[in-house]
């Protein structure tokens, strides 16, 4: 799974074995590089986005073997045998309950912050299946929005634990 053998050739890099979005991908890059960036340039899932590259914001939200993690915060060396799910990898069509939750309330205005919003929604609704308001409002105040559509996100999650009526 991992190749810890650095020669002149691969010029620092190593490869990692993980499953992204239920599929097992052979990645190569620097060890220090963050997930974000493999994300994005290796493998050309830009649905995670950069928003500030300290783990502040959210923007870059996804699931690391189940559990919520900022990919501008992950390093690629840490990957092997990892699962990682993407926005890409929530459903192929935008079927997922929160995503058509999304669409139903209006939660994007720009849209940028909105992938990093739904998985933390995502990871909030797998922990606390009915979470209540200020259940909601506590997990998801941690992701920024300079949009400020905080309410009608808040509306979509509950849109979700009210049965997905959209």
């Amino acid at each position: 799974m991992q190749t810890k053998a650095r020669d002149k050739k691969s010029g620092g890099k190593i490869v990692r074995t993980f499953t992204v979005n239920g599929r097992r991908r052979r990645v190569t890059a620097f060890p220090d590089q963050p997930l974000l960036w493999v994300l994005r340039e290796k493998l050309g899932l830009t649905g995670t986005k950069f928003g500030c590259g300290i783990a502040a914001c959210g923007a870059c939200m996804v699931h690391i073997d189940g559990r919520l993690a900022y990919s501008c915060q992950r390093r690629f060396d840490t990957l092997g045998g990892r699962a990682v799910t993407t926005i890409e990898g929530l459903s192929e069509d935008a079927s997922h309950p929160l995503q058509k939750a999304w669409v139903a309330e209006q939660a994007p205005q720009c849209g940028y912050c909105q992938s990093g919003q739904i998985m933390r929604a995502a990871a909030l609704l797998k922990e606390t299946p009915k979470p209540d308001r200020k259940q909601i409002v506590q997990a998801m105040s941690s992701n920024l929005c300079r949009c400020a559509s905080y309410d009608r996100i808040v509306a979509a999650i509950e849109r979700v634990v009210a049965g997905g009526r959209s």
